[in-house]
Order: structure tokens, then C-alpha cells, then sequence
């Protein structure tokens, strides 16, 4: 089964990595991506720019595309990053990301992937609207 890891950060994360938690995150991100890459496990994984991002909504009158720049949704916290894992279960994904620093300072979402390996070149799979 494919889950993602959504990692979000927030402002008292980016202090914590300006007062010397650098090493560890960078640490602990290479053994979780080396052990996930031996065990066949990992299919992705980036972080996530905060200069290159728009957020981007439609509206509901007009139907004008409106972008602003960044990635913060009226928010504390921001995605920083994910992982694409396929693993055996729920229980393991979250094993994964349990192990992240930034699960000290923000929340780790893990999510199942519904179409995963499913979309098909050149389409995009949608989901039923929710009511």
C-alpha cells in the first residue's frame, strides 16, 4: 500500500534549525531515506519550496483564477515536505514518520494514496465531489 508523508513545519521548527537542530534533521532524514531505499520501500521524496509557491483558489462568482505567492494557506504551519512510501500497512508509515525531528514541532500527516498506480500518462484521476 502507498501512503504519503506530509511533514509541515512552522515558525518555532525554523528557530530550532537556526539554534543547531540542522545536523540531526539532516542525520536522521538520510538513515530513514538510506533504510527506505535498501528495504525497497521508498518511491519519493523532496522538500518542499517556500519561494517558488503560490497558493491558489477560484472564485466562486467570477471563476477568475486568483495565485498568491507562497504556499501558506491562513496557517501556522506549512508543508516542508513528503515522502511517498509503499509499505505494508498503516502501522509502518506512521512507524516512518515518527521518526522525523520535525514530529517534535509540527504535526506528520500520513495519508493512503486512493489511485496509487492508477493514473495514467497524460490524465489525471479524480475523485467523486464530496457533499
Amino acid at each position: 500500500m502507498r501512503f504519503q508523508i506530509l511533514i509541515y513545519n512552522n515558525a518555532e521548527f525554523d528557530m530550532a534549525l537556526r539554534n543547531g537542530l540542522m545536523e540531526e534533521l539532516d542525520s536522521t532524514h538520510r538513515a530513514v531515506i538510506e533504510e527506505l531505499t535498501a528495504s525497497g520501500e521508498l518511491v519519493d521524496s523532496d522538500e518542499l519550496s517556500t519561494t517558488a509557491a503560490a497558493t491558489v483558489r477560484v472564485d466562486p462568482g467570477t471563476r477568475m483564477v486568483l495565485a498568491v505567492d507562497g504556499p501558506f494557506c491562513e496557517s501556522k504551519e506549512w508543508v516542508g515536505g513528503y515522502y511517498v512510501v509503499d509499505v505494508a500497512g498503516i502501522d509502518r508509515a506512521v512507524e516512518i514518520a515518527g521518526r522525523f525531528v520535525e514530529a517534535r514541532f509540527s504535526p506528520i500527516e500520513v495519508r493512503q494514496l486512493v489511485h496509487a498506480g492508477n493514473a495514467v500518462s497524460g490524465s489525471v484521476a479524480t475523485a467523486s465531489p464530496s457533499v
